[in-house]
């Protein structure tokens, strides 16, 4: 017969130790609350060990053997370049192993209780977790939910880990694709396809909406494309595999374009269509929890309805960010404990792809300002005219504003090039300060910098860009 413990009681338990859980966990902590974790798998969640931290890992691997081949435009001498795929892949393996052991030692100093196991709602204000040891029972006035989300399966795409791939297997790849497929073209599937097209793989991306990377903004889309195919990179858009035929160690892709449908040959797919959450064995209907769509509903305050019960993360739906998960957290925590915390917008959480060029943006792209009916001015620059990207050997790219003509607000901000993901910052403190144009163009910004282009972009809106 299984063992059972008598419950332990806490003020908070956390369900999943992921990037939205740990954070919750540590604040909630530091708010003095007894807070018990339970993790199923790794501390540190997809993010850590499977998602944002490893692929950054591979393709800053991917990034450096691309600057050797450039090494003559720089003066060096570069000979005999190649790479270890089984190398880079241990590489990025140690610093996810890093920053979960990280985790655990935060865990620790925090003191927090970590149960390791799989958790169900047993009613109000108890959950029932199956551990190693048998099943171990905790109660807590206020639960929160973060058990994230998995990679989506389509049928007759399902992954089989040898022919087919999700994001997990792609991390820990057999071999190095020769000609490599690629179904989806969101941040998942083009960091990818960024990087093993740049260790020489043959790849072709599928996306099945009308532009690649669709939530961009359609002048980065654009741009992001041209790149690629200058990469190399076959780009099908408007395209939708309709089934793979796997033989003889191939796969051959049936792709409807256009109203025909074609066959292409791979010998590698990674599927990355997108995710859905986990949402299965928690006891959500029992416990009378709404789930829509594989997420569970929430209010803006990541309350379920459910009294005492929170959900955060990719599990509460769009956007599927780490540092969402983890602001949603903190949130969380503070209203646990009895604060007034305000209440996340998603228009002001940056989105980040890590290609080659990056893109990264906040807020509304130009079409949604108009589709919502603003007035808008729009600024643009190119890298080309900034002193810095020239002689960094990274000319490429351009940094978009787009403001409401009536007020001056800061609607949204959209880049492609070097570090973007890095610039994008500055506009994402600008929306949350409510700037306007004014503070911005006052704002000096230090020469010589890639931010210089966020000022003359912001400059250009209103006809007084200087250097273009």
């Amino acid at each position: 017969m299984e063992a059972r413990m008598p419950a332990k009681s806490f003020d908070m338990i956390v369900i999943g130790a992921g990037p939205g859980g740990y954070v919750c966990a540590i604040r909630g902590a530091q708010l003095g609350l007894n807070v018990a974790i339970v993790e199923r798998e790794n501390l540190g969640g997809i993010c850590l060990n499977w998602g944002c931290i490893p692929t950054k890992a591979m393709l800053r691997s991917a990034e450096v053997y691309h600057l050797m081949h450039r090494a003559k435009e720089f003066g060096l001498k570069a000979e005999g370049i190649g790479y270890d795929l089984g190398a880079v892949v241990k590489r990025s393996r140690g610093v996810a192993k890093q920053l979960s052991s990280g985790v655990a030692h935060l865990m620790k100093k925090n003191r927090i209780t970590v149960v390791m196991g799989d958790a169900t709602l047993a009613g109000k204000g108890r959950v029932s977790v199956r551990t190693d040891k048998g099943t171990e029972e905790l109660e807590a006035k206020s639960i929160v939910l973060a058990t994230g989300a998995r990679a989506r399966e389509l049928p007759g795409l399902e992954a089989d880990g040898d022919l087919v791939w999700t994001y997990r297997h792609a991390l820990e790849p057999k071999r190095m694709p020769k000609k490599l497929l690629v179904i989806g073209s969101g941040a998942i599937g083009i960091e990818f396809a960024s990087f093993f097209n740049t260790l020489g793989a043959d790849t072709t991306v599928v996306e099945v909406m009308e532009r690649i990377l669709p939530v961009e903004d359609a002048e980065v889309s654009a741009f992001a494309k041209k790149q690629f195919v200058k990469q190399g990179m076959k780009i099908l858009e408007k395209a939708t595999v309709k089934k793979l035929d796997r033989a003889g160690g191939k796969v051959t892709a049936h792709v409807e374009t256009g109203g025909k449908t074609e066959t292409m040959e791979f010998d590698t797919v990674i599927s990355a269509v997108g995710i859905v959450g986990n949402v299965e064995g928690l006891g959500l209907e029992a416990a009378g929890v709404t789930v829509d769509r594989s997420h569970v509903v929430t209010d803006e305050y990541c309350r379920t309805g459910v009294e005492g019960l929170y959900a955060i993360g990719d599990i509460a739906g769009a956007p599927w960010l780490a540092h969402k998960a983890s602001h949603e957290g903190v949130m969380v925590a503070e209203l646990i404990a009895g604060g007034h915390p305000h209440p996340i917008k998603p228009g002001s959480i940056a989105g980040c792809t890590y290609c080659q060029p990056q893109v990264a943006s906040v807020g509304l792209t130009e079409a949604k300002a108009k589709e919502k009916g603003y007035e808008i001015r729009v600024g643009r620059f190119p890298f080309i005219g900034n002193g810095k990207a020239i002689a960094l050997g990274e000319a490429e790219g351009f940094v978009k504003t787009v403001f409401d003509a009536k007020t001056g607000e800061l609607l949204g901000a959209h880049m492609v090039g070097a570090e973007v993901t890095e610039l994008i910052q500055g506009y994402v403190v600008g929306r949350a300060l409510e700037t306007t144009e004014a503070e911005l163009m006052e704002t000096v910004f230090p020469h010589p910098t890639l931010s210089e282009m966020m000022h003359e972009s912001v400059l250009d809106a209103y006809g007084r860009a200087i250097h273009f």
